[in-house]
């Protein structure tokens, strides 16, 4: 365990509280030196210490560990990605190109999309995704709620939470298409 992030993590949610060390000590009942020492990543805390911060500050237990960074996990080999097939896995084949997907808060994919080929015969649509699309390779069509686009090489789609959508590879070679979805802002 990384001491030093737990502490900045701490640090970070007692300042967003407002509360000096001295205040959140009392708040927490935790000694004013125990909060100092595990601020600056000189302490162990022990499991009930720890229930003891995440209930002063009102977070989840598990929140005090999220920057806890396995720095080896941020890393995507390109022999190590995995690949997501739809429907017609002769036409569609995605990348994914997150490092560390299931934490990430983007996700980033690569689609290679054969030619005379669509990436599904309905359409798609992201509930609570914002997604763009830039076309790598090739050229294609994207058809935005009914609405067909070309897309040259290098162009840009933004394409919002609920639209539906989907791709087309009218020519004669493969395109590759980047896909960068975040959550859809409220």
């Amino acid at each position: 365990m990384n001491y030093h992030r737990l502490g900045q993590t701490v640090m970070s949610y007692r300042k967003k509280k407002g509360m000096t060390i001295r205040e959140f000590a009392e708040y927490s009942g935790i000694s004013t030196s125990l909060i100092s020492q595990i601020e600056r990543g000189q302490a162990n805390p022990s499991l009930s210490v720890l229930e003891l911060i995440a209930q002063a500050l009102n977070v989840p237990l598990y929140t005090l560990f999220i920057n806890d960074i396995d720095t080896k996990s941020l890393i995507s080999k390109k022999k190590d990605r995995k690949k997501v097939y739809r429907e017609n896995n002769d036409h569609i084949v995605y990348d994914i190109l997150t490092p560390d997907f299931m934490k990430a808060h983007i996700e980033l994919l690569m689609m290679d999309l054969n030619a005379h080929a669509s990436t599904t015969e309905g359409y798609y649509s992201h509930m609570d995704k914002e997604e763009i699309a830039v076309v790598m390779k090739g050229e294609a069509y994207v058809e935005l709620e009914g609405i067909e686009y070309f897309l040259d090489e290098g162009d840009v789609v933004r394409i919002p939470p609920n639209v539906k959508h989907r791709f087309i590879n009218k020519g004669n070679q493969a395109n590759h298409i980047l896909f960068v979805l975040t959550p859809a802002f409220t």
